[in-house]
């Protein structure tokens, strides 16, 4: 079996595990490259790598627009341009970088994300969750449906963070144990269906629990856009218009989300050898002189550096 389909196999895998994944094609080059057209590799999530799209140089920026893509849903088209190297002629779409690794050629990658549907769970049962199931699997969200008496042990088990939408109708069996689950998972949706009068008093009870301000103030209850819906199926309509209209606006993250994306977010410093941008939080490859740390995208500028460490230490001063 070749590189390619393995990665096909790997990528089928995945899919199935509902992991997101990023497979990045070379789609064309010019000499000298050591990948060629055709050439493949999928990035996880992690940021590991499986498969040859190109060197030292070439791999973590593969990577890191992979798992630029990962975050935003979209594909890519990357030119990796070396000394001497024809840049494309047509640059809008393009996103281009230095190749100063190698001596020339230019390495055009395709990268394209493959997400997992968006999880819909519904917590209850009723004529609106058996409209919101079928409405669901019909704009393609992997629908579940999760009953009051087993609620506890399968919400456990479901990834509810911000891609996951949860709506919950336990009819007072249940409602602020699912809630407070949902909540506290980080789910991207959460709402009840209920009457205003009903809402108000599990808000209430959430209160009483001590469920923090921040999570009860993401919760949309009653739930559904306001449209007048009167029917079940009017009402399971407004849910996932709602739904629908949260994921596409890109609601903001939750401030605890937020703040821990911020906290946690890779700086990048500039190779002191090659001058490519390297990201921190990833890089293998670093050294230390006069207690200045630097970081390198491969081996062999990690290897030149150590041979001539004052030279490089001080462009890279002059570069910061």
């Amino acid at each position: 079996m070749s590189i390619a389909e393995d990665l096909l196999v790997l990528a089928v895998e995945l899919r199935q595990l509902g992991e997101p994944f990023a497979l990045a094609t070379v789609v064309r080059c010019e000499r000298p490259t050591s990948a060629k057209p055709g050439a493949k590799a999928l990035i996880r999530r992690d940021g590991s790598l499986t498969g040859w799209v190109g060197g030292a140089c070439a791999e973590p920026v593969v990577v890191r627009e992979a798992l630029n893509a990962l975050r935003d849903g979209q594909p890519r088209l990357i030119a990796l341009v070396g000394e001497g190297g024809a840049a494309p002629g047509r640059t809008e779409g393009v996103a281009p970088y230095t190749m100063t690794c190698h001596s020339g050629g230019t390495l055009e990658i395709y990268v394209e994300p493959f997400l997992p549907k968006p999880l819909l769970v519904l917590v209850g049962h009723g004529p609106v969750i058996e409209t919101l199931a079928a409405l669901g699997r019909a704009t393609d969200f992997a629908v579940t449906v999760v009953g009051a008496d087993a609620m506890g042990e399968e919400l456990a088990r479901l990834p509810l963070g911000p891609q996951a939408a949860v709506v919950v109708a336990t009819h007072s069996n249940g409602d602020e144990e699912a809630l407070e689950r949902a909540l506290g998972a980080g789910a991207g949706y959460v709402s009840l269906i209920a009457s205003r009068k009903r809402a108000a008093a599990v808000i209430e009870s959430l209160r009483r629990r001590k469920l923090p301000e921040d999570r009860i103030g993401r919760l949309k209850a009653p739930a559904g856009l306001d449209i007048g819906a009167v029917t079940p199926e009017e009402i399971a309509v407004s849910i996932l218009a709602e739904i629908v209209q949260m994921r596409r606006a890109g609601k903001p993250a939750p401030p605890e989300e937020q703040a821990h994306r911020l906290a946690s977010a890779a700086r990048e410093e500039k190779d002191p050898v090659c001058g490519m941008a390297v990201e921190i939080a990833a890089a293998t490859h670093r050294s230390q002189v006069e207690g200045r740390v630097f970081y390198f995208c491969c081996a062999g500028c990690k290897d030149a550096f150590e041979r001539d460490p004052r030279r490089y230490a001080a462009a890279g001063a002059d570069k910061a």
